[in-house]
């Protein structure tokens, strides 16, 4: 029987989730999975899985669990956090972006999140839950998937698969890091003639901040509003991911994995798939600008993109580990031998 986690703290939003369930959505399925599906790889890389099996996407901070019934390796990727691993009386600290080997018996918390708003956590063999139309991920708003169809909560249990452990842990030397100003690169349309010239130019042109008014779904961008020619109103067409709706407010909704499979709003533009990953480790408050690309364009950042990821798990090599202090060999050492006072004179 492989390892289980069991559930101690769930964090604000933790789901079961894999590269998405493609091939439904012209029967009202979204494809749902990872935010950031470059993490989602890269996390699986560092344990030996397979880049499309299930691991679970933490939003912001968390969860706590309890590795039972055997050892299990882990890796976290996405974003930088602390990652605390106690066994008894000891507890010891790791990074982000490497593999780490947790015995049975031990409890793992991972701190708040840094440098974006979701990570993923992978496991060897992968989170263990059964598939749903050909996929792991989880359906929030379907409700099912994942662990029964929700955000883990205390006292869950999820099993996982029977993975390779074997050989060091590897780590990723050099992770991507989002660095400035948030540019979004997006193809206009497929609606641009539902707005004004002055509207299409300012799109590109203005800056926007994420309101709190974001999830898995989508997020709504605060900014000057556009103008439509006679309306915000289409007949109801597909909606891919990355697609910028805009309402009758004037305010654009930037749609993400568990977005509707349809939609009767208008869409300036669509970010394009090599930026989605970004896009979806962002949080409200954030100040984002779009860039004008055609569809070639998109298509070859998508490939550079696909070989940026084979280059960083090419460098994947063994962690090397640094010096550790003995605390316990501390408290027991005399580090102060002959201070009497501070206030002493010599």
């Amino acid at each position: 029987m492989s390892a289980r986690l069991q559930i101690l703290q769930p964090g604000p939003q933790t789901t079961v989730q894999d590269l998405g369930r493609h091939g439904f959505q012209a029967y009202g399925v979204p494809v749902c999975g990872a935010l950031d599906g470059t993490a989602l790889r890269l996390a699986n890389a560092l344990v030996g899985n397979e880049a499309a099996q299930a691991g679970l996407e933490i939003r912001l901070a968390g969860p706590a669990f309890e590795v039972i019934g055997g050892p299990a390796r882990l890796a976290l990727a996405g974003a930088l956090a602390s990652i605390e691993v106690t066994l008894g009386d000891e507890m010891r600290r790791y990074s982000a972006w490497r593999a780490i080997d947790v015995p049975e018996g031990a409890r793992v918390r991972v701190g708040a999140l840094v440098g974006s708003g979701c990570a993923v956590l992978a496991f060897a063999g992968g989170v263990d839950v059964p598939p749903v139309l050909g996929s792991r991920a989880t359906d929030l708003k379907g409700r099912f998937g994942g662990h029964e169809g929700r955000a883990l909560a205390a006292g869950d249990r999820l099993p996982l698969g029977m993975g390779e452990s074997q050989g060091p842990c590897l780590e990723l030397p050099s992770p991507p890091r989002a660095s400035g100003e948030v540019t979004l690169r997006a193809v206009p349309g497929p609606q641009t003639d539902a707005f004004t010239d002055e509207a299409l130019n300012a799109f590109f042109a203005t800056t926007y901040r994420i309101s709190h008014e974001a999830d898995r779904m989508g997020m709504r961008l605060e900014g000057p509003p556009l103008a439509f020619r006679s309306g915000a109103d289409i007949v109801s067409d597909g909606i891919a991911t990355g697609a910028i709706q805009v309402p009758g407010s004037g305010l654009p909704i930037l749609l993400l994995v568990d977005h509707q499979t349809i939609g009767g709003y208008a869409k300036i533009a669509t970010v394009i798939s090599a930026d989605l990953p970004l896009a979806g480790g962002l949080t409200p408050g954030t100040i984002i600008r779009f860039q004008a690309v055609t569809v070639a364009e998109g298509e070859e950042a998508r490939r550079a993109r696909q070989a940026e990821i084979a280059r960083l798990i090419a460098s994947l090599a063994p962690v090397r580990e640094g010096p550790r202090i003995d605390e316990a060999a501390l408290h027991q050492a005399n580090l102060i031998s002959g201070v009497v006072t501070a206030l002493e004179s010599s």
